[in-house]
Order: C-alpha cells, then sequence, then structure tokens
C-alpha cells in the first residue's frame, strides 16, 4: 500500500529533524487537504499569546482530534475554521480559499458546528431539525427528518417531542442531527460528550463515525484520550498555542514533548 506523509504542523525551525518526524505522519493514498492553517495567531486583550503561529493541513475525509490542556487554545483553534472567531486574513483556507473572504453564513452553513451543552430552539424536534434548511428556503420532508433522527440515533417517537421535554443526551444528538440538516461538509465538534452519560457519548460517537462513511471532514476537540482513540484518524496535540505533536491515535503513548507527556499521563 502506497502512503502519503500528512503534515499536520509545521511550527519547528527546518534544523529541527527530530521535531520534523513527530508533527509528520503516514496515511493511505489519495489525500486532499480541505483546510489549510498557516500562521494563525491570536493574543489576548492582556497580550498573552493564545495561538502561536499555528501551521496545520487538516485532511478531506478524516477526522482530527485535538487534544491538550485547558487554556492552550483548543476552542479557539476551532472556533477559527468557521469564523466564529475571526482569524486574521490570510492564515485560514477552505479548500484553498481565504475563509475570511467567504460568506459568513455560507461558511457555516458548510462548516456546521457542535458546542458542549446543546441549546434547542423553540417548537418540537421536527422543527429544530428543519430549522436550518428553512432559513434556505427548502422545507425537510417527514422522511427526510426521520432519516436525520436516525442518522442521530433517536427513533421517530422523538418527532413530535419539545426540546425541554429531552435529556441532555438526547437533546445534543437532537443539535447534531439539525447540523446535519445543512448537509456540511465539515463538522466542528468541541467537546461535544463531555456533559453526557456513557450511553449517550457512545450514541455521539457512532454517529460521528457515520458521517466519516459520507467523507464529512470531522475536527473534533476533547478532554477525553479514549474518546479521540475510539474516533480520531490523526490526533495533534496542542500546548501553550502550539501543536507540539501530531499522532495516530495508537501511538499517543509514543509523545516525546514533555508537557504531552504529562497530560497524557494525567489523563490517562
Amino acid at each position: 500500500m502506497h502512503t502519503a506523509s500528512i503534515q499536520l504542523s509545521q511550527t519547528f525551525n527546518d534544523a529541527d529533524e527530530d521535531r520534523e518526524k513527530l508533527l509528520a505522519i503516514d496515511v493511505e493514498e489519495p489525500v486532499e487537504t480541505k483546510f489549510r492553517v498557516r500562521n494563525l495567531t491570536k493574543f489576548s486583550e492582556g497580550e498573552m499569546a493564545i495561538l502561536k503561529g499555528i501551521d496545520m493541513d487538516v485532511p478531506r475525509g478524516m477526522i482530527v482530534g485535538i487534544i491538550g490542556p485547558s487554556g492552550s487554545g483548543k476552542s479557539t483553534l476551532l472556533r477559527a475554521f468557521n469564523r466564529l472567531w475571526e482569524p486574521p486574513a490570510g492564515t485560514v483556507f477552505m479548500d484553498g480559499k481565504d475563509v475570511c473572504e467567504l460568506d459568513v453564513i455560507s461558511l457555516r452553513r458548510k462548516v456546521g458546528m457542535l458546542f458542549q451543552l446543546p441549546v434547542l430552539f423553540e417548537g418540537t424536534v421536527a422543527d429544530n431539525v428543519r430549522y436550518g434548511p428553512q432559513l434556505m428556503g427548502r422545507k425537510l420532508s417527514d422522511g427526510e427528518v426521520y432519516k436525520l433522527l436516525t442518522l442521530a440515533n433517536l427513533d421517530s417517537s422523538f418527532y413530535n417531542k419539545i426540546g425541554s421535554e429531552l435529556s441532555v443526551g438526547q437533546a445534543q444528538r437532537v443539535a447534531l442531527a439539525r447540523t446535519l440538516a445543512n448537509d456540511p461538509e465539515v463538522l466542528l465538534l468541541d467537546e461535544p460528550t463531555s456533559a453526557l452519560d456513557p450511553i449517550s457519548t457512545q450514541n455521539i460517537e457512532d454517529v460521528i463515525l457515520k458521517s466519516k462513511q459520507q467523507s464529512m471532514t470531522t475536527i473534533i476537540v476533547s478532554h477525553s484520550i479514549k474518546q479521540i482513540q475510539r474516533v480520531a484518524d490523526v490526533v495533534c496535540l496542542l500546548v501553550d498555542g502550539e501543536i507540539v505533536e501530531v499522532l495516530k491515535p495508537n501511538n499517543l503513548a509514543q509523545a516525546k514533548h514533555p508537557m504531552a507527556l504529562r497530560f497524557l499521563e494525567l489523563s490517562s
């Protein structure tokens, strides 16, 4: 099987050969880049660096996991992809186009996002699932709604339920079905199961893996090492605003960066 090197980060000095090896992995061909990030930097109001010149290529159709200590910049990086945080021009590209030059509403339909805690709109579950397409002048049929609910591991009995009647885990799956109703090319997941019980967590993970079968690109931020190992194709370890390691999920024990090692040891 031929392999191609995927460079997900390149924040090292060219002379630092050891680090260059850390930040490259091999995956099966063919490989196309969905997102290209170059020198993405953000400072807080107090001029503290939140992101320090991130360079990152996200492969199309793969699940990329981002893990690291709290405050390392994971959510900030994730929000740059659909401009929930407005990145500097010329730093984030989707399909070769600067995201800052794209219509933001169109971008967010293509790059859907699921947050840590679900927020449902008033009305029924079906109303929530239909919300995005309806904004574009299209009403989903009952069959299309049922199909999305099934994809989110919800049976037809949820169709007419009200959001306030649902558990957090059920509401999160409705929020996921609502996101998928827009037929996104990319799914951003920010700690999507941190507030869920193990069964609800497994349901969400099942949906993530199903989405990959449809060639969707997924980027997931999680504190759960085990979750990332279950769902991700590649893992980026983000420490103090820098991607310090890129590894395959089953090779996390091979991490060499001291802070990354410490984080992995304490998280295991």
